[in-house]
C-alpha cells in the first residue's frame, strides 16, 4: 500500500474547494481518506490555503508522497524545504 497526500474536491460545480487528505493511492479521488490535514480555496481572492504542517511532515516523514499539485503548495507554504531540513539533521 502507498500512501499519498493529494487533493479531494468539494465545494458546489464550477466553484471548487479542496481538501488536502492523505489517502491509500488505491482510493478514488473523492472517496475515502485517512486523515485531512488541510484546505486550498483557488476560488478566493487572494488564494486561501490552509495546511496543517506538524501533521503534514509527519506524513511525509513516514513515507507518504504528495501529488505534483500538493507538492507545490507545500513548496509555497515552506514545508518541504522544512521537510528537507528535518531529513538532513537525521
Amino acid at each position: 500500500m502507498s500512501v499519498k497526500i493529494r487533493l479531494k474536491r468539494m465545494g458546489a460545480k464550477k466553484s471548487p474547494f479542496y481538501r488536502v487528505v492523505v489517502a491509500d493511492s488505491r482510493a478514488p479521488r473523492d472517496g475515502r481518506f485517512i486523515e485531512e490535514v488541510g484546505y486550498y480555496n483557488p476560488v478566493a481572492n487572494p488564494v486561501e490555503v490552509k495546511i496543517d504542517e506538524e501533521k503534514a511532515l509527519q506524513w511525509m516523514l513516514n513515507g507518504a508522497k504528495p501529488s505534483d499539485t500538493v507538492r507545490n503548495l507545500f513548496s509555497k507554504a515552506g514545508l518541504m524545504e522544512k521537510l528537507h531540513n528535518t531529513k538532513n539533521q537525521k
